[in-house]
């Protein structure tokens, strides 16, 4: 059987972390351009990662098999 493909564009987004893998981190949107506009109090919260929600997590963990 061959082996099976992790999608590019979750394996740039998203990371699995933790003990045995089980929980997927990412960066928050919204931080790449047009940041005068924005205050500093929101790019700081921007900073932070996160965690997916327990209910997005099986759909993500299948694009990411390793």
């Amino acid at each position: 059987m061959p082996k099976m493909k992790t999608r590019s564009a979750a394996k740039k987004r998203f990371k699995k972390v933790g003990k045995n893998k089980s929980r997927i981190k990412f960066s928050r949107a919204y931080r790449r351009h047009l940041l005068t506009k924005k205050t500093g109090k929101k790019k700081r919260q921007l900073r932070k990662g996160s965690y997916i929600s327990k209910a997005d997590s099986p759909s993500i963990m299948r694009l990411l098999p390793y």
